[in-house]
């Protein structure tokens, strides 16, 4: 029928889903939704003027105030100087525009394949890159504001079609170099020559331009004087790929280029006002305001008024506390006698449990010594403060030792130093401090009680492969720490604390532990206000994320700490306390994280030395000797909080959940004992034994208090009691 009609001069009439979907129908589809959008962009064009300059972009100070309302410090005006293009050299301009914009002299204000290749990135989910030209950037400093909205976005593309139609393209790039943020509070790049380099911008090097231009793509995270190995190396690569551009672009001659290195900027110096702590606790707050979304740009910009959790009692008890009980011993003048105590640097954060506020915050001397916040530098490990997150681990994950039985305080292990650990793919036989070896009686045998007390290392070697290490770190995250480069996932030596952290990440920890599981992120902003923008705090306190019971069990097994093991140091009638002492390999760094149901505070120490920052050892400190965590970190933790919590009702741990598992008597040495658990005479076999699982003590040696709930076996007649082992962390260097 269809044929008879086509020879006839008919069409054959469509059925099905041909009569809605024909190539003519189609095409003209398309097209008109090209015209559709080629008439809104041009109603865009007309509909949208180009605005005044952004009330963000006039002068205006910071407010940040202390959580009493009083006035802390002003930040001032903003610290730019406009320069007209002329008096920036050529060489500066080109490597801006090599870092960010390399069409820039020929665009019409806005990079098309730029902004359709970010787009297809962020779609396919890959990696992220700018589509933004030098146009959009200065219209977005300049006349806009940082949104991540689809509205801002149109209104930037318009705005620069218009920009670049009225302005010339010198005094376009001088804008977009007169607004930009470099960090250290220097806005635009007359600024930011004297921040980094002591210059005016007109005597600017083409190195030192290249490191300019190479730093605006992540200021904080750039600058020299704090960023991190992977910072350092991520910047190099950015400063040679600003100066490979600039041959690319034929302004730069490539002989010329071989012989250029990296030059590094000068060390950042306080600015008026930001004296003493203040900088300190400025950059603490400003760091988490650009978590919560805030830009560095929109934060110097200025118009803020922000109130700080810390309470201004509570922090100069603390500045007291480090200067009474670290700084007064030090002689940081006398470089021959005292050498070490040039090295010396000191952080601490101090978290209330039930609100999360950072009440208290130590940076370091100041940040005339010192810029980067020894409170937030995640360069060093935590050592053994990080051994109660893998009892944390064992307990939540109801995890059992090699010969099945369940990991609890009074589980027994193997306390020989240098004992290879068992059932690891990974060989790892750490000493214990000073080659200690732990023993109940005649037997190797320990309670996973007293080797925290005594912070023994062999003990958590083995307790972290019987929890498996992705276990104990996926516990971690949970309980707030990061996922940084570097964290050995599968190794059993993460049970000394071989991850990086800082002092907020472990007071969070600690606080999660004292607030009976329920997650503790430490915030040191009560609130932010600004006329033009809304802030969103963070949420201090959060679900619950190990049990209950878990997090009290930490609790009780920690109170042991302070009470009978290596933090007795702290011990006091005055508050009940857990804690745990920690101190890295080599003792580049020495912590002490405790606390009490009022108050988290960590206080740490690291090995610096001045100018590299190169991590050297705190033995030494003061004219003594080993600077452990029970020496100066417990020193100054116990007279912070005397002062924090004097006139304050003090209260008890509500452990009601804890569970320290039963108490059972190791093997007499006139019994048989299992050969999972006897002694290998070769020391080079990898398995020696494997740990048991229950307790010599039946109470734990949590408190001074007998605990009803465990009753004590009577002693076996066949064990030969023994004098008390000294705690791992309790040596403490002699006084001068």
């Amino acid at each position: 029928m269809g044929r008879a009609e086509a020879r006839r001069g008919r069409r054959p009439k469509k059925t099905g889903i041909r009569r809605f979907f024909t190539w003519r129908k189609i095409v003209g589809t398309f097209f008109g939704m090209v015209l559709l959008g080629i008439a809104a962009l041009v109603g865009l064009y007309f509909y949208v003027d180009k605005p005044d300059p952004n009330a963000e972009a006039t002068l205006q100070s910071n407010i940040y105030k202390f959580a009493d309302g009083s006035i802390m410090t002003r930040t001032g005006k903003v610290n730019r100087e406009i320069l007209p293009i002329d008096k920036i050299p050529m060489h500066t301009q080109n490597a801006f525009i090599a870092a960010e914009n390399k069409s820039f002299r020929e665009d019409s204000g806005i990079d098309v394949k730029g902004l359709g290749r970010a787009a297809l990135q962020a779609v396919t989910g890959g990696r992220k890159s700018g589509g933004s030209t030098i146009t959009q950037q200065y219209v977005k400093n300049y006349y806009l504001n940082q949104d991540q909205t689809v509205t801002r976005k149109l209104k930037e593309l318009v705005i620069s079609l218009k920009v670049d139609q009225e302005m010339e393209k010198p005094e376009i790039l001088a804008g977009y170099m007169n607004t930009s943020y470099f960090g250290r509070n220097a806005y635009g790049v007359q600024a930011a020559a004297q921040a980094y380099y002591g210059v005016n911008a007109d005597q600017l090097t083409i190195e030192q331009s290249a490191y300019l231009a190479a730093l605006l793509q992540a200021p904080s995270q750039y600058d020299w004087a704090v960023a991190s190995e992977t910072s350092k190396t991520l910047v190099t690569d950015r400063f040679n790929y600003v100066l490979n551009n600039m041959v690319e672009m034929g302004v730069l001659d490539q002989a010329k280029r071989a012989g250029m290195q990296f030059q590094q900027p000068n060390k950042p110096k306080a600015a008026p006002g930001m004296e003493g702590q203040k900088g300190y606790l400025i950059e603490a707050a400003n760091a988490e305001m650009r978590r919560q979304g805030v830009s560095a740009e929109q934060i110097q910009a200025g118009g803020w008024t922000i109130e700080l959790t810390i309470d201004p009692k509570k922090q100069a008890a603390l500045e007291k506390a480090v200067q009474d009980e670290l700084e007064s011993k030090l002689d940081r003048k006398d470089t021959k006698r005292r050498p070490v105590d040039q090295n010396v640097q000191a952080g601490a954060t101090s978290v209330d449990p039930k609100t999360g506020a950072i009440v208290a915050m130590y940076g370091g001397t100041g940040q005339q010594d010192h810029w980067a916040s020894n409170a937030l530098r995640t360069d060093f490990q935590p050592g053994s403060t990080f051994k109660p997150i893998v009892l944390a681990s064992a307990l939540q994950n109801k995890s059992r030792t090699q010969d099945g039985k369940p990991i609890t305080p009074n589980a027994l292990y193997d306390g020989t130093s240098g004992r290879p650990v068992v059932g690891s793919d990974v060989p790892f036989a750490p000493q214990n401090q000073d080659q200690q070896d732990y023993k109940t009686g005649d037997s190797p045998l320990i309670t996973v009680q007293k080797a925290t007390n005594s912070s023994v290392n062999s003990v958590y070697a083995q307790m972290i492969v019987d929890v498996k290490p992705q276990n104990v770190k996926k516990t971690a995250l949970a309980l707030g720490m990061k996922d940084r480069e570097g964290w050995p996932e599968d190794k059993p030596a993460m049970a000394l604390g071989t991850m990086s952290a800082n002092t907020v990440e472990m007071a969070g920890v600690y606080a999660t532990f004292d607030n009976h599981g329920k997650k503790v992120t430490p915030t040191i902003i009560k609130k932010a206000e600004h006329a033009y923008r809304e802030y969103t705090p963070v949420q201090a306190v959060g679900a619950q994320v190990i049990d209950s019971s878990t997090a009290d069990t930490v609790t009780k097994v920690l109170t042991g700490v302070v009470n009978d093991g290596s933090g007795s140091t702290v011990r006091s009638s005055a508050y009940e306390a857990a804690g745990k002492t920690g101190t890295t390999e080599s003792n580049v760094a020495a912590w002490f994280t405790a606390y009490t149901p009022e108050l988290v505070t960590v206080v740490a120490m690291f090995g610096e030395e001045p100018g590299t920052g190169k991590q050297v050892t705190l033995t030494g400190t003061a004219g003594g000797g080993r600077a452990g965590g029970s020496s100066f970190p417990a020193d100054v933790w116990k007279a912070y909080t005397l002062a924090a919590l004097k006139g304050a009702k003090t209260g008890q741990f509500d452990l009601d959940d804890a569970e320290m598992g039963e108490p059972v008597l190791p093997p007499s040495p006139r019994t048989t004992v299992s050969p999972s658990v006897t002694r290998t005479p070769d020391p080079t076999t990898s398995a020696t034994r494997s740990p048991g699982t229950t307790s010599p003590n039946p109470t734990g040696s949590t408190s001074t208090k007998p605990d009803p709930t465990n009753t004590p076996k009577p002693p076996d007649p066949t064990l030969t009691p023994k004098p008390p082992v000294p705690p791992t962390d309790t040596a403490r260097p002699p006084r001068p």
